[in-house]
């Protein structure tokens, strides 16, 4: 899309914040105004349309796509989000294991043990763990407290969890994120760690690593997204 806007700038209207384009507010997708809870984040939503040039290029206004994720998704169909969010801790990453080798074992219990021992003690939230790819059902009670624990959430912040669940593969990582018990690099190389142990052994494919430093930058700015917030 060509950029169609010379000026950007924020205003403050009731209590939030818009962006202005040429002194026109910024819509979503869904043509839903854009206002958000702070200075900080309309500022930094604002600077990703300054920095556009000729072309705007949608990987590098991240933190508008979560914004508009948040109103159009999050607040309009929260159920849904969240009951998406949801279904990846009914699959957790964090909870299917290898079998072998040993020390792809135990690398992965020494990484992410702690993080469901977190999830259990923080929320409640203890989840079975199996060898193998085979699915593996999660107890009720346990999903219920997942469900929870999303609930809590902004519409907002349920956008960046949701994301983050998305990325990593793992709601567990994501909700560790949203409480700052672990960095986006931390969650990022717990969610890959399966991918970086055959990189060691195989060596890396270009694809492959192209892709994964796309979903590191996104989970980095899911967690400026946080911050922000």
């Amino acid at each position: 899309m060509k950029r169609f806007y010379k000026d950007v700038s924020v205003k403050e209207e009731g209590g939030a914040w818009r962006i202005l384009l040429d002194g026109r507010t910024l819509k979503t997708q869904a043509r839903n105004t854009v206002e958000l809870p702070n200075k900080p984040l309309a500022e930094a939503v604002a600077q990703e349309w300054r920095e556009q040039g000729e072309e705007i290029d949608p990987p590098n206004v991240f933190l508008t796509r979560l914004t508009f994720a948040a109103i159009d998704g999050a607040r309009a169909e929260r159920a849904r989000v969240a009951g998406h969010a949801l279904s990846y801790g009914k699959t957790d990453l964090l909870a299917y294991r290898a079998e072998h080798p040993d020390e792809l074992v135990v690398r992965q219990a020494r990484t992410w043990d702690p993080l469901l021992e977190w999830a259990a003690k923080h929320h409640g939230a203890k989840l079975n763990v199996a060898s193998g790819i085979t699915f593996t059902e999660q107890p009720q009670e346990s999903l219920e407290a997942l469900e929870r624990a999303i609930a809590a959430n902004d519409e907002f912040t349920l956008a960046a969890l949701h994301t983050a669940a998305t990325i990593t593969g793992s709601l567990v990582l994501a909700l560790a994120l949203v409480a700052r018990q672990i960095t986006a690099k931390e969650a990022f190389a717990a969610a890959t760690l399966d991918e970086a142990f055959q990189s060691e052994k195989w060596g890396t494919d270009a694809e492959a690593e192209a892709r994964l430093k796309r979903l590191s930058a996104e989970l980095s700015a899911t967690e400026e997204f946080l911050s922000l917030l």
